[in-house]
């Protein structure tokens, strides 16, 4: 409420709503309310103006120290998966193939995806500071997104690869060769990273009127939305249009090449041979399964993205897959638990 009209212009000229803003947001000047445009927060002496506050996940003590100790856990379960899974496929040459080439770059994403979200959930549950500054906040949400992007791509490179090596074996090696590999990966790197700075500069460049109150975990781009004053259907419509050309093309990609390996798999006369071809997809399929499921769901639905269950599949999709997906593949692959076996017993090694 403004009260006195002699106030100092010090104090009330950053506080001075843009035009873009309601008559209603304007006159709540002052207080958590007050409009302020992120494209001139540079120019503002007021520190709420720079930061957000992550709600996070409750305030109630005790379930405060389950929660740390299970992300703890599942951050720590993710890492050294991830990160044995890597060395493994380093140090033994029989997996330096394509598909294990994939494989490392999907363990290295998972590492990234995992360290963007956790620690900060932990750090600001256990000091209770809740505040994130806009720098941290844009650097969260574009890796959060480039990471997220590049894994769609990734997971789609590796059914094209299953589909070369078991309905094309003979020209396998001319069609996934080195360079291939190494072009598709960076393209698919380059272009998700592309993609999540534009989408982070364009979102905040949104005036944020209502609260910087954000009802989420983490920053992701659909609870800024809900605080913008700015109608946001151009960003929205740049989301789905996103999702509809990584999301959606990768996953088609993915169900073509699938069904061509089915097809080719149920002509094979041997049980054997049958029995062999899709243990070699059945890991890759439960990962799809789980990714997609999680990020269609999030991103393709609006209802579903700005309510508390999309806050939940967020954190399964960010946090609970990474730690899965090293234990998915391993689980079901001989090559790697043989390595991680012959290596324990290697007293040199460790």
């Amino acid at each position: 409420m403004i009260g006195n009209p002699e106030a100092s212009e010090g104090t009330a000229s950053h506080l001075l709503p843009p035009e873009d803003c309601s008559q209603k947001d304007q006159a709540k000047i002052g207080d958590q309310d007050s409009c302020i445009l992120l494209s001139d927060m540079e120019n503002s002496n007021q520190t709420s103006s720079k930061i957000f506050i992550l709600l996070g996940l409750t305030n109630i003590p005790h379930l405060q120290a389950i929660y740390v100790s299970l992300f703890f856990i599942i951050y720590i379960t993710a890492l050294s998966g991830n990160s044995l899974l890597i060395i493994v496929v380093r140090i033994n040459e029989q997996l330096q193939t394509p598909m294990y080439f994939f494989l490392s770059n999907l363990s290295i994403l998972d590492i990234c995806l995992s360290s963007t979200i956790v620690p900060r959930i932990v750090i600001s549950t256990l000091s209770q500071e809740r505040s994130i500054s806009i720098l941290d906040c844009a650097l969260q949400m574009f890796f959060h997104l480039a990471v997220g992007g590049t894994e769609c791509l990734i997971l789609a490179v590796m059914a094209y690869d299953r589909y070369a090596a078991i309905c094309q074996p003979l020209h396998y090696n001319t069609v996934m060769n080195k360079t291939f590999c190494i072009c598709v990966a960076a393209g698919s790197w380059t272009l998700s990273f592309i993609s999540a700075s534009l989408h982070v500069y364009f979102t905040f460049q949104l005036p944020y009127c209502r609260s910087h109150n954000l009802d989420h975990f983490f920053c992701e781009m659909p609870p800024f939305f809900r605080l913008s004053c700015r109608d946001t259907w151009p960003n929205e419509l740049a989301v789905y249009i996103t999702a509809g050309i990584i999301a959606m093309c990768s996953f088609l990609l993915i169900l073509i090449s699938y069904i061509h390996i089915i097809s080719t798999i149920l002509n094979i006369r041997s049980s054997d041979g049958r029995k062999k071809s899709f243990s070699t997809c059945t890991s890759h399929l439960t990962v799809v399964s789980l990714f997609y499921g999680t990020i269609l769901s999030m991103y393709m639905s609006p209802h579903t993205a700005y309510s508390s269950i999309g806050n939940t599949l967020s954190i399964i999709y960010s946090t609970v897959i990474p730690m899965l997906n090293p234990i998915i593949y391993s689980m079901r692959n001989k090559d790697v638990k043989s390595t991680i076996r012959k290596q324990m017993k290697n007293k040199n090694y460790f």
